[in-house]
């Protein structure tokens, strides 16, 4: 089976598909013109002006940051090739509503850079009009300004060209960033040749390293940062370019090279081969120019050098504008193609092959954001919503890896997983919070356009995802909701096998029980030929009813119609707003992808044949043999719900509870478990202490033994055992089920990073408290 199959992926089939006709220099030519821009002629001034010389180090750093999350990319680009990109990977390896938000984030942030491009193409143009005196400084017809207009104009023609042809599209982004290429590698030419005639520039360079010391250097960073992330626009062509497990990771990494290496030639040659008038420093003279110190520069050492850096920041805007046109195209079509934004959005011309009406849509709004909004204002935001974008990238490129394993075929694997995405991760947000210190604006813009954007998602967008992909067929029980929920996923062989359980919960919660059915319909199906089963699945529900109105209980029973059982499960967590599923261990066991996913917490159990009543005994005789209840408890992320579950059913009155505490001495802190023996031996609780070894099949063997010489009638235990993860640990779940007693394994819902930085926290401050005593 095929991954894309196998991961359900819903890719249009038939004239709905687009055509690979790029080839790897058509793709280079997309990274180079994203990252380069206008950025090399318009930042690099003002970055001089704060690092000096010293700029080259603040590029390199930069880059060397940049290759964490282009690393990520590359994986994920030749493992996942589709339009979208990292909008794509995040709906892979992130739960709802993280892929919306992040495409609603970057299509947002491609139609602002192309809208700046689009405006610094139109001052370009209008200013070497004005030179020629070919156009008037006057508005036209007193109403219109130039520059507006001809930024309009440039956004329509490209427009034209991406809805034209990605072969089109290709050859004309190749074509103006070739020419964009020739000039910067003729300014550079000029400037090594002044070298020759500008005796004791070394000395000059040196003493021009870090005017302003190491914090000019980080601001010079934090300045130039943004212009090495075109590698996004890179895997937008994932469905358009020929080969792309090998041409992705291979167009990323060329391109970023050949990026760094411009623009530290660029910063050089600007700091050493200027002579500035009146023997002023040249970062000095460079950076008091701002955003024309290089024009300036240039203009010192070549012939009608600020004319060719116009020309040059011309073309460079132009070659960006059509990288940006294309990119912005391809995250509403593929947003489109899920239901995140209207489905016209995923319509594919069936002539030239492209997603004309997601085109032509982003041109519209990128043309009316060019010339009628405060761009400048906005265009903050763009830098902060990258990096978010990047930061929920990383954390799904370590899902991803974890869910499908070797499911995936890989042209490029990134080394020292997971250690290179967690890099990123903390990179990332690093100099997102860089940009809340020095630009507030960015991220109140941000804030806004993400708040926006939860409140479609919620009204509108995640109601028509549902109806397309798992519609809702049938919805019985109790009219009234209970605040605390539980979803069951119902079985037809055996229908009360885990609803003893659920209504122990309920009773404990004050909640109600929600019993899920899926009808699952081949890829090739339409959903349509599910509905007749549902109204014979209503009678299999029949006797739980019976049992839960006995109870008096409130129940729900819910049938869904989809392609895919999982994607039916997440979504029924979501809309009916679940606080706890509740499934069969094998199912979870080998369903990585709802376990990753789901936003609730989750009980995984093994129940066998088992009879063991969970009512509580209300009129029970004192001499009533109790079973044994053993509980594993290692202080970590799910110790709490192994807790709650404990106490859930030590409340029946039927069992006796042996605890084994997974604790080291080292890492207990004040207040936990393990360090009140004579508490818990006051509850009526027996606790003994396991201590694993570093080896998962001895940690197995010692827990069985532990758990075995307790003679358990039922054991809890949490998704991880100490630093071992249950469902990741093939002997730990072969462990659990030579168990010959039902087994609850509790995992505990919590945001990916927030509970590992937490306990990381907690066993920091036990240290220090205990020093602290001493």
């Amino acid at each position: 089976m095929s991954a894309s199959a196998d991961r359900g992926l819903r890719i249009p089939v038939g004239g709905q598909q687009l055509v690979r006709t790029l080839s790897l220099i058509d793709v280079i030519m997309v990274g180079i013109a994203g990252m380069i821009g206008g950025a090399i002629f318009v930042l690099m001034g003002p970055a001089i002006g704060l690092a000096g010389s010293a700029v080259i180090i603040a590029l390199v750093i930069n880059g060397v940051i940049t290759l964490f999350t282009a690393m990520v990319y590359a994986e994920l680009g030749s493992a996942l090739p589709e339009a979208g990109g990292g909008y794509k990977w995040i709906r892979e390896g992130l739960p709802r509503p993280n892929a919306f938000i992040s495409g609603w984030m970057a299509w947002f942030a491609h139609i602002v850079a192309g809208s700046l491009y689009a405006v610094g193409f139109g001052a370009f143009t209008y200013s070497l009009f004005q030179i020629t005196g070919l156009l008037p400084d006057q508005p036209l017809f007193g109403l219109f300004p130039y520059d507006k207009l001809i930024a309009v104009a440039s956004i329509a023609a490209f427009t034209y060209v991406n809805v034209k042809g990605t072969s089109t599209t290709g050859k004309a982004g190749t074509a103006v960033t070739l020419v964009q290429l020739a000039i910067i590698i003729v300014i550079l030419g000029f400037g090594f040749w002044a070298l020759q005639h500008n005796p004791g520039w070394e000395s000059a360079f040196a003493e021009q390293m870090l005017p302003l010391g190491l914090t000019g250097l980080i601001a010079a960073m934090g300045l130039t940062f943004i212009a090495f992330e075109g590698y996004e626009i890179i895997v937008q062509t994932g469905e358009e370019v020929k080969n792309p497990k090998r041409n992705i990771p291979k167009a990323i990494f060329i391109s970023l090279g050949v990026v760094v290496a411009l623009y530290c030639m660029m910063g050089f040659i600007a700091v050493s081969a200027t002579r500035a008038p009146g023997d002023e420093p040249a970062w000095q003279f460079i950076g008091r120019n701002g955003e024309l110190g290089i024009t300036k520069a240039v203009d010192l050492f070549m012939p009608y050098g600020a004319f060719v850096v116009l020309a040059g920041g011309i073309v460079s805007t132009l070659a960006a504008l059509n990288a940006t046109t294309f990119s912005s195209s391809r995250v509403a079509l593929a947003m489109g193609r899920n239901y995140n934004l209207p489905h016209a959005l995923s319509s594919i011309h069936p002539v030239n092959k492209t997603p004309h009406v997601a085109a032509i849509v982003s041109g519209i709004i990128m043309a009316v954001m060019a010339y009628a909004l405060p761009l400048a204002d906005i265009a903050v935001a763009a830098g902060v919503i990258f990096l978010l974008l990047f930061t929920q990238v990383n954390i799904a490129a370590i899902t991803i890896r974890r869910i499908y394993g070797d499911k995936l075929t890989y042209g490029y694997k990134m080394p020292l997983f997971p250690s290179i995405p967690i890099a990123g991760i903390f990179l990332n947000l690093g100099l997102a919070v860089y940009l809340l210190v020095t630009q507030p604006l960015s991220w109140g813009i941000t804030a806004l356009w993400i708040l926006v954007g939860f409140v479609l998602y919620r009204m509108y967008t995640f109601k028509k995802e549902v109806e397309h992909y798992a519609p809702l067929v049938m919805t019985e029980g109790t009219p009234s909701r209970m605040s605390y929920r539980v979803l069951v996923l119902f079985s037809p062989e055996n229908p009360d096998r885990l609803s003893r359980y659920a209504m122990r919960v309920a009773r404990e919660s004050a909640g109600e029980v929600n019993f899920l059915r899926v009808i699952t319909v081949p890829m090739q199906t339409p959903l349509s030929a599910g509905a007749a089963f549902a109204e014979g699945s209503k009678k299999g529900f029949a006797a739980l009813e019976e049992m839960f109105n006995e109870r008096k209980i409130p129940s729900r029973y819910l049938v869904r119609i989809s392609h895919d059982h999982t994607e039916a499960i997440l979504a029924t967590v979501e809309e009916q707003k679940i606080d706890l599923l509740i499934a069969d261990l094998e199912l979870v066991g080998r369903n990585r992808k709802l376990l990753a996913l789901a936003t609730c917490d989750v009980f995984a159990i093994k129940s066998d044949d088992d009879n063991t009543p969970l009512e509580k005994e209300h009129d029970a005789d004192s001499t009533l043999q109790k079973k044994n209840l053993v509980v594993i408890y290692d202080g970590g992320a799910h110790a709490n719900l192994v807790l709650k579950m404990t106490s859930w059913l030590e409340h029946t009155g039927r069992f006796n509870v042996e605890l084994l505490s997974l604790s080291k001495k080292e890492t207990e802190v004040e207040g936990s478990v393990a360090m009140k023996p004579d508490y818990l031996t006051q509850l009526g609780i027996g606790m003994r202490e396991v201590r694993l070894s570093p080896s998962t099949h001895e940690s197995a063997a010692i827990l069985f033994g532990a758990i075995d010489s307790h003679r358990p009638d039922m054991v809890v235990v949490g998704a991880s055992v100490g630093k071992f993860s249950v469902f990741d640990s093939p002997p730990l779940m072969h462990m659990l089920k030579q168990l010959q007693c039902p087994v609850v394994v509790a995992r505990d819902f919590g945001i990916p990073g927030v509970r590992k930085a937490q306990s990381l926290f907690m066993k920091a401050f036990g240290r220090w408290r205990t020093a602290e005593k001493h």
